[in-house]
């Protein structure tokens, strides 16, 4: 009769499952932090979300980017929000479009920025992560 070696032990508390994450390569840091940033664009605060959690560990450069983004969407989603608001006064409508520009603007930016493989630091944003 043979024995069933034991099972392996569980992966440290903080570490992804099946073990140590792999680094990303400098050329794919750049093309995901790129890709969150213009993300944000189309999807909001997802991308930069998901982003976050999933390559916060796989290097220095694409979790500084996918941070970056999540506070910048973070803070456009309550701009968002206070500008549903004042719709009632009419003046929401300008923060609305506003906010959409501004989005638009700066998320191009920082995409054109982490593509050069350059840290970037979005200039109206609460830095609710680091």
């Amino acid at each position: 009769m043979s024995a069933t070696p034991p099972p392996p032990p569980p992966p440290p508390p903080g570490a992804p499952y099946g073990g140590s994450s792999q680094q990303l390569s400098p050329a794919d840091e750049k093309l995901w932090a790129t890709l969150v940033h213009v993300g944000g664009i189309l999807f909001g605060f997802l991308p930069a979300l998901i982003g976050y959690l999933v390559l916060k560990d796989r290097g220095p450069f694409v979790r500084e980017h996918t941070a970056t983004a999540l506070n910048f969407q973070i803070t456009l989603a309550i701009a968002y929000v206070v500008g549903w608001i004042l719709t009632i006064v009419l003046v929401g409508f300008i923060i609305l479009a506003a906010v959409w520009a501004v989005n638009i603007i700066f998320s191009i930016i920082a995409a054109v920025k982490a593509n050069q493989g350059q840290y970037y630091t979005y200039p109206i944003a609460i830095k609710f992560v680091s």
